[in-house]
């Protein structure tokens, strides 16, 4: 049965770093109703499309979403209330798209068209009685049958702690699990021998922002030899049982006075060449099987 968005409201709530961000509710014609929280990350990447702040410094040090939150409200709640069909998915993005007319959607900021996406997403999942992963698959007619492979986020780096390690994400890859329970018992069982490790070292075992441990470890090799010895200790074997996973966040250390990749922790100062050389050396001598 056809149905129409009836409403559309957004608010300023808090993420979990205490950080300003925006949620959307969204109200079909027929009582669905679909809510969204735009997550917000510590980095971000050069071509990530841009959150938009207040910038006010009297509120949440610049960090207000007010702005966002308006744009919600106003012109793209007037855009899509009771004008667009909410199960046309592809549709509703374009005109949120169109409707911003930039690149990196700066004009009413990704924050404030993401929550609507989502919300207006949710909303039609709900009108269908639909799981919103069942509902995402049925638009792009695939089987919702399998989960994805976790990869768990056991140290932080870069913008997720104060230790001077220069890579922000060090995860594990339980690929040896035989279902999704099984990964998460093994990332758990490895997290906990981490932990128990990195105290025997005399390191501190407080966790970042992303929920990984912050040790004071100077260099990736540091962090690379203490997650397998973990894995190991955890009954698991290496590249078989378990595999690595970096997520680099390497324009969070690149110059671009000297376009260099200054790793301060490590002590290194290379070229885009010699960064590819440096991740090489790691996936020669380490199981790991992805990095971004």
């Amino acid at each position: 049965m056809m149905t129409t968005i009836r409403s559309m409201t957004a608010r300023e709530i808090l993420d979990s770093r205490g950080n300003p961000t925006v949620e959307v509710d969204v109200y079909l014609a027929d009582n669905s109703f679909g809510r969204a929280a735009v997550p917000s990350g510590a980095s971000t990447g050069q071509y990530e499309a841009v959150e938009k702040r207040d910038g006010d410094k009297s509120r949440y040090l610049g960090k207000g979403v007010l702005g966002a939150v308006a744009a919600v409200k106003g012109p793209l709640a007037d855009a899509l209330v009771g004008g667009i069909d909410p199960f046309d998915q592809a549709a509703v993005d374009t005109l949120l798209i169109d409707l911003d007319g930039t690149d990196n959607k700066s004009h009413f900021g990704a924050n404030a068209l993401l929550g609507v996406s989502l919300a207006v997403a949710k909303a039609a999942a709900a009108s269908q009685g639909k799981p919103l992963y069942a509902y995402i698959a049925q638009i792009f007619g695939v089987a919702a049958t399998v989960l994805p492979m976790p990869m768990m986020n056991l140290v932080n780096g870069g913008a997720h702690s104060d230790a001077p390690i220069d890579i922000q994400e060090f995860m594990i890859v339980p690929m040896g699990a035989s279902s999704f329970k099984d990964a998460l018992r093994m990332g758990a069982e490895i997290f906990h021998s981490l932990k128990k490790i990195l105290s025997s070292k005399g390191l501190v075992t407080a966790v970042g922002d992303e929920g990984g441990f912050a040790p004071q470890l100077s260099s990736a090799r540091d962090v690379l030899d203490c997650l397998l010895e973990a894995g190991t200790a955890a009954g698991y074997v290496p590249g078989k049982d378990f595999g690595l996973a970096l997520d680099a966040a390497a324009n969070e250390f690149y110059d671009k006075k000297s376009s260099k990749y200054v790793m301060t922790g490590e002590g290194l100062t290379l070229s885009s060449a010699e960064l590819v050389d440096y991740y090489a050396g790691l996936l020669n001598t380490y199981p790991i099987v992805s990095l971004e």
